[in-house]
């Protein structure tokens, strides 16, 4: 009886271990997903022309100075 008993903890053990692997890779799937997102908004190509024309005209007033 004793051995049937350590088996079933044995086996709860390695459930919750998994379980608890399987929601720790499912969160961090999702947040890399959502970094993905924000770092395509923040590098994306039509914010970087916006953020280049003022650079580009303060170095061609440099220029003409």
């Amino acid at each position: 009886m004793k051995k049937s008993t350590t088996l079933v903890a044995l086996a709860l053990f390695l459930s919750a271990a998994v379980g608890a692997l399987t929601a720790a890779w499912l969160y961090i799937r999702r947040r890399e997903k959502e970094l993905d997102e924000y770092e395509q908004l923040l590098f994306s190509e039509d914010d970087c022309e916006l953020d280049e024309e003022p650079c580009e005209q303060a170095e061609k007033a440099d220029l003409q100075e």
